[in-house]
């Protein structure tokens, strides 16, 4: 007998995951969103699971239900899950794919007997294709039954399933956004100051992705501290307050953020962060804000 899944929420996880594992034998019965338009969008993409706005009786004769939705809605569709199904639930697999809220999230279909589960797959999601996963971290927690169907369906997909305690998921979910979301917006605040300077869109995305490209591949291939790269990592500190009078010019929220991760820098990446701190707390401040932060006259 297949392996029966409905899918809550037809966002760009629930939609990759329900098309990925539909194409490995799951038999995917509903796919529901908000509206309907988007219910009918989301199962052709899914290429199965009958479209449906909100919770429809039909999601609860899978066997395991996936909760795709923004991690601020999955208290509520919880609840209305467990409305909806009652005794239904019992033995029932509940998972969400939250990064950083836990199976507790869960705790209304509990009430009623079914397993709950959190399944966070640390890979970026586009919504107009369904990423491989071969190789990724599925970050996973809850009740053992439900774990069990979380590290399988990883497995399937060619993950890696990794345990993780409920506190530390916060933790573990910001470090993804260190990573991706961030990382896009330092990159997309290069490209907006090259553009400033007098580049074109397109030179100025290309410039910058090359040079990341190359840190990163330092990164991988020597560790954090020979890749380092940039004033700070050579002592240039002339440099560094120079580039602060120019950001300063340009946009207060810039320069914040380059004060900020000029320290982070400082502390994660060089060999003697004490004295990278104490040397960059001596730069003059070209920012009323900062210079206040550091005890300063504004």
């Amino acid at each position: 007998m297949p392996k029966t899944l409905a899918i809550l929420g037809a966002g760009r996880v629930g939609r990759a995951l329900g098309r990925l594992l539909h194409e490995r034998g799951w038999r995917i019965l509903v796919v529901a969103a908000r509206s309907e338009t988007t219910a009918r969008k989301a199962a052709k993409f899914v290429r199965a699971g009958q479209p449906s706005a909100g919770i429809p009786p039909q999601a609860l004769a899978a066997k395991t239900i996936l909760l795709g939705v923004p991690d601020d809605a999955i208290p509520d569709v919880a609840s209305r899950l467990a409305r909806i199904g009652g005794q239904q639930l019992r033995g029932k697999i509940v998972l969400h794919t939250s990064g950083a809220r836990d199976a507790d999230v869960l705790e209304p279909v509990r009430a009623f007997g079914a397993f709950a589960a959190s399944m966070h797959p640390l890979q970026t999601f586009n919504g107009v294709s369904a990423p491989p996963l071969e190789g990724k971290i599925f970050a996973i927690e809850g009740d053992a039954p439900a774990v069990r169907v979380a590290r399988s369906i990883a497995r399937s997909l060619g993950g890696v399933p990794l345990n993780i305690s409920a506190e530390k998921k916060p933790l573990y979910h910001a470090a993804g956004a260190f990573a991706a979301g961030l990382v896009l917006a330092l990159e997309e605040a290069g490209v907006q100051m090259l553009k400033t300077s007098g580049l074109p869109q397109r030179e100025a995305l290309q410039a910058l992705l090359s040079l990341s490209r190359q840190v990163l591949e330092h990164y991988e291939k020597l560790g954090p501290h020979k890749a380092w790269t940039g004033p700070l990592s050579r002592g240039d500190y002339g440099v560094v307050a120079a580039n602060e009078e120019a950001i300063a010019n340009y946009h207060p929220e810039f320069l914040e953020a380059y004060v900020a991760l000029s320290r982070l820098s400082g502390h994660v990446l060089a060999t003697d962060p004490a004295a990278v701190l104490g040397s960059l707390e001596t730069l003059p401040r070209h920012s009323p804000l900062l210079a206040k932060s550091k005890g300063g006259s504004a």
